[in-house]
């Protein structure tokens, strides 16, 4: 994994690429090609809601009737909703809470919740314990809960027929198919020191985006071993095909440290970049970069 260019405090604010963790609707004004211009750049729909505390944002861009872009746009957005209701950690009537005082057998939770949590395990036994919905002591799967809620959506949107389209919930995007201007998606990886930049920027028509780090709400990721905020990794982007699997790698491995570095070089299927502490940027040499 070969060090890019440095990542650490840019002196002014130069803006690298689109706003951190978006995906670009097309390529730049004026290069869409000609085959693709007038009426061959499909309309589609964009929609934003705050949902799980984050923006989440939906853009369609199949050419479909404009009722049955908003029907499942209306489909996703239910869903992220119900989702939330279910495992906010924030709300006491939460499924999630309610297990969490013993209120609530998990025998006689809901389906979704059993399958969440047994994937949890599954997850904290692949990463050697460093993902652990019980890190903080209370449960909390929201580490792998949004990802898998946003591929859960992705994977419905593809099965309904809309196989084109970009699913971003707060930074962590399932894009598949083309833009609306005929293009791949291009995400931008935040800069973790200027807001209005990025570090990277990927490229891709059927790529799930993860990121994990402390820019924006400080050390919250904790070394479950010695319960003090993990240190050495300030930003980690996991990409691969189940955005859910993803998130919770992304999380791991800022969980690690800097020892988090050669254990997502050994990850199979899966491809990172990681901003360390130091500034140092480091990524796969396959990571699907834009030209």
């Amino acid at each position: 994994m070969p060090a890019g260019a440095p990542a650490g405090p840019p002196a002014g604010s130069a803006s690298a690429g689109p706003p951190a963790g978006s995906a670009s609707a097309g390529p730049p004004a004026g290069s869409v090609p000609a085959g693709l211009r007038g009426s061959a750049v499909r309309p589609g729909l964009r929609r934003v809601e705050q949902i799980m505390g984050t923006a989440i944002s939906l853009d369609l861009a199949d050419d479909l009737p404009p009722t049955e872009l908003h029907t499942l746009a209306e489909e996703v957005f239910d869903w992220l909703r119900a989702v939330d209701a279910r495992f906010s950690t924030y709300r006491p009537d939460s499924e999630v809470c309610r297990v969490d005082r013993g209120e609530l057998p998990l025998p006689e939770a809901s389906p979704q919740l059993r399958e969440v949590l047994a994937c949890c395990a599954d997850l904290w036994r692949d990463t050697d314990g460093f993902f652990d919905a019980y890190a903080i002591g209370g449960l909390d799967p929201s580490g792998y809960v949004k990802g898998w809620a946003v591929q859960v959506a992705s994977d419905r949107l593809l099965a309904a027929g809309a196989s084109n389209h970009c699913l971003n919930a707060g930074g962590d995007l399932r894009v598949r198919g083309h833009s609306s201007a005929g293009r791949p998606w291009r995400i931008g990886i935040r800069h973790p020191w200027d807001a209005t930049a990025t570090c990277l920027v990927l490229t891709g028509t059927d790529l799930a985006v993860a990121t994990s780090g402390c820019y924006e709400r400080g050390p919250h990721v904790r070394d479950p071993r010695t319960g003090r905020p993990a240190r050495g990794l300030r930003s980690v982007t996991v990409v691969g095909a189940d955005l859910g699997p993803a998130d919770a790698y992304a999380t791991a491995a800022v969980a690690m440290g800097p020892a988090g570095i050669g254990w997502l070089d050994r990850l199979a299927g899966y491809r990172h970049a990681v901003v360390t502490d130091d500034g140092r940027c480091l990524h796969s040499t396959d990571l699907p970069l834009a030209g």
